[in-house]
């Protein structure tokens, strides 16, 4: 959300006339060590302070909460108040390198599996990284799995037994995709270097 979006009708929520909030002296107090929302005493209206990026606020976490009190000073009374940040596909996956490269011996069996190097995505649930795909080959096909920390992985399967005769290099696109909509993706280029 951008600086000075809407929240909340404070007003309308606690059932109070917006006057009474100028009246009472309320002001908003956000729990921790900023401050996050502005409360207008003449409208009763919670907007943003400052513009949010929900990665900052809550990385890598399936919900985000932020709390805030409002508090009245005549008569004196707190009351608690929260606001759920939800997220948006504002960042792509993002692998560590944009190369990575496997030397692979060309009497390696069809069937063995190439670990590779998982991409990052700042975004949660649907909006994470949920797929990756590899460029059309005749070589290899990819293999997907979910480690025990829900990471998703890819690894490479050797389809047809590599001949360093015949091509000494392979040079192969990988997607990752997340769920978003529309989706994004990021790549990484993967070369195979062929040993005798």
């Amino acid at each position: 959300m951008e600086r000075d979006s809407f929240v909340a009708n404070i007003a309308n929520d606690l059932g109070v006339a917006p006057s009474q909030l100028a009246v009472r002296k309320a002001r908003v107090v956000s729990e921790g060590n900023e401050q996050l929302f502005r409360l207008n005493q003449n409208t009763g209206v919670l907007t943003v302070k400052e513009s949010l990026d929900r990665e900052e606020i809550c990385p890598q976490s399936d919900t985000c909460t932020l709390f805030f009190k409002i508090f009245f000073e005549n008569p004196l009374q707190l009351i608690r108040g929260e606001v759920e940040v939800r997220d948006v596909n504002d960042n792509s996956p993002v692998f560590p390198e944009k190369e990575m490269v496997l030397e692979i011996l060309e009497t390696t069996p069809p069937g063995s599996r190439f670990p590779l190097e998982s991409a990052q995505d700042k975004d949660v649930g649907s909006n994470g990284l949920q797929n990756y795909s590899l460029g059309s080959n005749s070589h290899f096909s990819l293999a997907l799995g979910t480690g025990k920390d829900g990471v998703k992985y890819a690894e490479l399967v050797l389809e047809l037994q590599l001949d360093r005769e015949e091509q000494r290099e392979l040079n192969l696109l990988l997607t990752a995709t997340d769920g978003g909509s529309p989706p994004r993706s990021g790549t990484a280029q993967v070369r195979i270097v062929v040993l005798d």
